[in-house]
């Protein structure tokens, strides 16, 4: 029964949506991004999130931008020939961008969902709660043959961001930028497995699970820019934000039906009191986190970026970047980050070329390398390292507007696992397009 409820770690990481970026944050927010992936030298208007310190070279005055994100993304778990599918999807995820400069100084914000992002729904459960929970009723010789099992898990996991950057030009090559981001943790997780319509037993066993979460945190950030001719190198670093949500409890109800219980003491008194009591000191331990006002950490982690730009040609621009996410240092429920191997390492390159004033057109690749181990791996709760590509382009609709458009995929590396039941394999699928529209005033 005590690893039936392992399940409820369906908490930490299941609901994040198709994003970019490590295993709590998020990256890709502007269009621009999604087309070219390796942004950290821009000074556009999407420097505001990815180089503020490169808005010392941006547009003199006001600019805004406005994006929008439809991702789609399974996660499935295979259990011999059984396939648990899970999907993943998000409804259009919007991001704002604001910034005015004049002369050496400049002020920006963005605006969106900075990690997580989204929902996922495992119609038939997962295997891992299935699986046990069958195995703990056989011990007690109800066989799945005696009864029909309704399993379903589901979460929602959102951190809404809003950041604010001052940007100052030290010389003529050289800027800095320090800033502050308020993020806001809104989740919920909902679930259910029920062993019933036994012919003499009726219910036999149950977990039910309904349990939302909120919760604060602040990050702060500092960056650095280079820019000389046609080279720009720029740095930035996000400290490790504490995320410490509180459960707001509304359902949490765990055992074996009454009548199962009676079964079990007139079989077998003693044998069967002994049992029940180290169920209920087994329930204790691992519902007590789902109590209501039990805090459960979900820290992003410390982010380090840096990134090269160079422009070939007039036309003709490319970048390189670099990500680590010190993902092991972050805490999360049960202290699960120590099992990773290290933390996440993201290599990213992206390429743009104008045809005309009018029109640009751009396309880039990522990879990453989240650090994945056995113990961290969960099939309640599990990543798969990736390559991503992305392309689309620019239209410069007049001087002051211009239009963005995207497509980005991740293909996933399938990740096996020994599990005390059997093999089981992880995959994934991500695609996400993208509008958005810029603004110069």
């Amino acid at each position: 029964m005590k690893k039936i409820f392992g399940v409820v770690l369906f908490m930490a990481l299941m609901s994040t949506a198709a994003q970019a970026g490590g295993l709590m944050t998020n990256t890709n927010y502007h269009i621009a991004f999604d087309r070219m992936f390796a942004r950290g030298a821009t000074s556009e208007i999407d420097a505001a999130y990815s180089n503020p310190a490169g808005l010392a070279w941006g547009h003199e005055g006001w600019q805004v931008s406005l994006n929008f994100q439809k991702p789609w993304q399974y996660r499935d778990i295979k259990l011999g020939d059984t396939k648990y599918e899970g999907k993943a999807s998000a409804p259009i995820v919007p991001a704002l961008f604001a910034s005015y400069k004049k002369d050496r100084l400049a002020i920006s914000t963005m605006i969106g969902i900075v990690g997580s992002g989204g929902f996922v729904e495992y119609k038939q459960g997962v295997p891992m709660f299935n699986v046990l929970l069958q195995s703990m009723l056989a011990a007690n010789g109800i066989m799945p043959n005696q009864y029909t099992l309704n399993s379903e898990m589901k979460g929602k996991q959102y951190i809404y961001g809003g950041q604010l950057n001052f940007t100052y030009k030290i010389l003529d090559c050289l800027s800095a930028a320090a800033g502050i981001r308020a993020n806001y943790y809104d989740g919920y997780y909902r679930g259910h497995v029920i062993a019933s319509d036994h012919p003499q037993l009726g219910e036999v066993a149950k977990l039910l699970l309904d349990v939302d979460q909120k919760g604060w945190g602040f990050t702060p950030l500092v960056s650095l820019s280079y820019h000389q001719g046609p080279l720009t190198l720029s740095a930035r670093y996000e400290f490790r934000t504490k995320v410490n949500p509180k459960n707001d409890t509304n359902v949490l109800d765990a055992g074996l039906g009454t009548a199962t219980i009676a079964a079990m003491m007139a079989a077998d008194p003693q044998g069967a009191q002994a049992k029940l009591q180290a169920l209920q000191a087994q329930l204790g331990t691992y519902t007590t986190p789902y109590q209501d006002g039990v805090r459960t950490r979900y820290d992003m982690p410390a982010l380090l970026s840096v990134a090269a730009g160079y422009e070939f040609t007039p036309k003709l621009r490319g970048a390189l970047e670099y990500h680590f996410f010190d993902d092991r240092n972050a805490k999360m429920a049960n202290d699960r980050q120590k099992e990773l191997e290290h933390g996440t390492h993201e290599f990213l390159a992206g390429v743009e070329y104008d045809i005309n004033d009018k029109f640009t057109v751009s396309c880039g690749g990522q990879r990453t390398d989240y650090g994945l181990s056995d113990g961290y791996q969960q099939n309640t709760s599990f990543a798969c390292d990736s390559y991503s590509v992305g392309l689309g382009g620019a239209w410069n609709i007049n001087e002051k507007v211009r239009l963005n458009a995207s497509y980005f995929c991740s293909i996933y590396s399938d990740y096996e696992k020994q599990a005390s039941y059997g093999m089981e394999t992880y995959s994934r699928t991500n695609h996400v397009i993208g509008v958005g529209i810029d603004y110069k005033f």
